[in-house]
């Protein structure tokens, strides 16, 4: 993944760009060979010769090196948008709307690369035409949008599919350039290539070095954690503050099982954990936009809150099927857009709230408005926690009660009013502390199972496990070492365990027949919670195998196949990287605390 903080590509490991959207992430794609093979559009770049790569991101950055080796020789490419530093005489130029930067380096020998570009606009549905403009380069244009490729290589135009073919003998020592820019309903700006690409790539290191260097763990795990929340700011959209759970659709949760769903959204329940990532690394301004963010788009369904938000806070997510694409391996349907946003989803409310006091707690109070919005959620869980809803897992079909959705109804309740005893607002006391009373009884009366000694996923369920029971101890539901929490934890774990990582329920629980992998993060809040519970013993052990799902570059997607060992779902993903921050920040205080007990 290389990015702006306003766009994403994923490139491949044979070094072809096979995922973009413009202008922005939850844009229509360009290049999405990712879905479609045949109809989907690449950029790719790679030798002509049979050739072996390896690739790792510049230390620190969101700049991605492939070394490409094959018998005449060897060249490094490095790709990346440009991102100025508000300094250097590049701003002084006027700045294209996006600037993707391929920049190719000869090392040893020398080696004949070819480069296909084959953009697919808007899903595929419509042709770039493309013509070369002199003195200014190739343009594709489709609609009101330009894609500008300027480049220091030989480029010939394929007919009769109008792709461009982009050729260079690469020595040592050379230096090359093959560069993107867009613009939409905007003057298009010609890329940067030779000296100017390169002084793109050092301002663009710098930037990202100087941002990662606010990162505050120094753990064991830090080049994993850094990258983890690099991978954040890439996912976070920087015009607005919100961070999106990935950046792709449809990448299935089971090879051809038909879970397959858009993520290009951002997800409300994500965001008690997005918050404390955020904060626990001491990402303060991020922490604040993404707040803003939240309370922002929140604003606009006042005092209602929907499951999901677009990048600006629209709530326009209707489902559609993009039914002429393949899908990834075959995995149709490919989907844009998410029905799940017309779901009730309760527990929202709590894990909005949840972010706000953590907020308030490490940064300072909000402003008056923005806090008596957090009493009229809080009035809102007052009047509806006893209702079913779909529940954080957004289980399709008939609405259930789920015992996560009564937990975080009761943290939401128990915020507010922590707030109103810290003089921060003004509540109806009795009224909220009677509701947090009426859900934590019947959360123990209820959700509690003698027979198992657990909670489970339903009131008065049998046999159901849900790992997002383990959440109990991230909100403060009671005593984190009660005989019932530690008896849950050990269930739980036993009933979800697969070859050291865990599912998220049972399979079939949400009526699905496909079998989906195991939900990464699932295995964050057991470590999360065993490092509470003084287990760190095996915090670390769940951590370590967690850690082994990243792909070479650090990267996790939403799901893991651990029988394949292979990724599953959308990619990356933003929940499964700030659990991995929340979880390696629970160790840490572990330690510092010196909570571990024996086990």
């Amino acid at each position: 993944m290389i990015g702006d903080c306003r766009t994403i590509a994923l490139i491949a490991r044979s070094g072809a760009i096979e995922w973009l959207c413009l202008p922005n992430f939850s844009s229509a794609s360009v290049f999405a060979a990712l879905l479609d093979r045949r109809l989907g559009g690449a950029f790719t770049l790679c030798p002509v010769q049979e050739h072996t790569s390896q690739r790792q991101y510049i230390k620190e950055t969101a700049i991605l090196e492939t070394l490409f080796t094959t018998a005449t020789g060897r060249v490094r490419v490095l790709d990346f948008f440009s991102i100025g530093d508000g300094n250097s005489r590049w701003q002084e130029e006027m700045q294209p709307q996006r600037e993707l930067i391929r920049l190719v380096e000869g090392l040893e020998g020398e080696v004949e690369l070819l480069s296909v570009i084959e953009p697919r606009p808007d899903y595929g549905r419509c042709n770039a035409r493309v013509n070369y403009r002199r003195g200014f380069g190739w343009v594709f244009q489709f609609g009101a949008s330009v894609l500008v490729l300027n480049t220091d290589f030989t480029v010939s135009v394929k007919e009769p599919e109008r792709l461009l073919l982009a050729r260079a003998i690469v020595r040592a020592s050379d230096l090359r350039t093959i560069s993107l820019s867009f613009a939409d309903r905007d003057i298009a700006v010609q890329p940067a290539v030779g000296e100017r690409a390169l002084n793109r790539e050092q301002v663009t290191r710098g930037w990202w070095r100087a941002w990662a260097s606010q990162c505050v763990y120094n753990g064991e795990h830090q080049a994993l954690i850094v990258r983890s929340a690099i991978t954040l700011k890439l996912l976070t959209y920087s015009l607005t503050g919100a961070v999106i759970a990935a950046p792709t659709t449809s990448l299935p949760e089971s090879i051809g099982g038909g879970r397959n769903w858009d993520y290009r959204f951002c997800w409300l329940r994500d965001a008690s954990i997005t918050m404390g990532a955020l904060l626990g690394l001491g990402l303060k301004g991020e922490a604040s936009s993404f707040l803003g963010w939240l309370l922002h788009s929140t604003r606009l369904t006042r005092p209602e809150l929907r499951i999901l938000y677009d990048l600006y806070g629209r709530n326009d997510d209707r489902e559609k099927e993009l039914d002429h694409w393949a899908g990834y391996r075959c995995s149709a349907p490919v989907r844009i857009g998410n029905a799940a946003g017309s779901q009730l989803q309760l527990d929202t409310y709590g894990s909005v709230i949840l972010a706000a006091y953590d907020y308030i707690d490490r940064m300072g109070s909000l402003r008056g408005g923005e806090l008596r919005m957090l009493r009229d959620f809080g009035e809102v869980v007052c009047r509806r926690w006893q209702e079913p809803d779909h529940g954080m897992w957004e289980i399709r079909g008939e609405p259930r009660h789920f015992t996560y959705t009564k937990l975080m109804c009761w943290a939401a309740l128990d915020r507010v009013i922590k707030m109103s005893e810290r003089g921060l607002l003004r509540i109806p006391e009795a009224r909220f502390r009677t509701n947090r009373e009426a859900i934590e009884r019947t959360i123990e009366s209820r959700g509690y199972n003698n027979r198992h000694q657990s909670y489970v996923a339903e009131l008065d369920g049998e046999d159901a496990a849900d790992a997002s029971v383990l959440l109990m101890g991230w909100v403060g539901y009671g005593d984190v070492r009660s005989s019932r929490l530690l008896s849950s934890r050990n269930w739980i774990m036993r009933q979800l365990e697969r070859n050291g990582l865990y599912d998220r329920y049972p399979h079939g629980f949400d009526g699905e027949k496909s079998r989906e992998g195991c939900f990464s993060i699932c295995s964050a809040w057991a470590v999360d919670l065993m490092a509470r519970q003084g287990d760190l013993a095996g915090a670390k052990k769940v951590f370590t195998r967690l850690a082994e799902t990243a792909n070479d570059l650090g990267l996790f997607a939403e799901e893991y196949d651990p029988e394949n060992e292979t990724s599953l779902g959308n990619f990356p993903q933003a929940f499964t990287h700030s659990g991995l921050i929340t979880a390696a920040l629970a160790i840490q205080r572990a330690e510092q605390a010196g909570l571990e007990v024996p086990s």
